[in-house]
């Protein structure tokens, strides 16, 4: 369905979309971003509806790269075609692009520097934590199951021990994973 065709749905200017977009894309950090997106299309600006949205969340979780850009750009292109959907990924990706450029001539500029190398650690051992928080939450129901451990030994094994590459280690676990929680017929 149309945004425009919808009974109380709003339609934007290419310009209201970018600026929009750019805004989300500065205020917002990782998985909330989606959260962002919600409020802005659904509940402020109603240029979609609660049941589009979940539509476009739902096909945006389904494509590689991020889900809040590919969010953006279904959105985005529902509402004004290509340039719509150009409109709300550029701004929303703006942002994050400029900082991670800025940090990346700062750390050009002083990668020698002691203190430098130790902002870094410490970023470093931040991310690492989250990425364990992560793993935690969503491996919860997994960690007292025996064919789940066993699969994570051996991935864990592959990847830090033996140094396979990402696609080395996937052709081998993935296969055997989809084998091994295969559905089975009932008795």
């Amino acid at each position: 369905m149309s945004a425009s065709s919808e009974p109380g749905i709003v339609r934007p200017s290419i310009a209201e979309m970018f600026t929009q977009f750019l805004i989300i894309g500065a205020i917002s950090f990782g998985g909330g971003i989606v959260a962002y997106e919600r409020a802005l299309l659904v509940e402020h600006k109603k240029w979609v509806g609660a049941d589009e949205f979940m539509a476009a969340l739902a096909l945006s979780q389904t494509l590689p790269g991020l889900n809040s850009v590919n969010l953006a750009a279904i959105i985005g292109q529902r509402m004004a075609g290509l340039r719509g959907a150009m409109a709300c990924v550029i701004g929303l990706t703006i942002p994050g692009a400029t900082v991670v450029m800025a940090l990346g001539i700062l750390y050009d500029n002083g990668r020698n520097d002691p203190l430098a190398n130790l902002a870094l650690a410490a970023v470093a051992a931040a991310a690492t934590g989250l990425i364990a928080n992560t793993v935690r939450q969503m491996g919860s129901n997994h960690f007292h199951k025996p064919l789940s451990l066993a699969l994570m030994a051996v991935t864990f094994t592959l990847m830090s021990i033996i140094k396979l590459p990402l696609l080395e280690v996937l052709l081998i676990v993935f296969p055997v994973g989809l084998w091994l929680y295969r559905p089975r017929r009932s008795a």
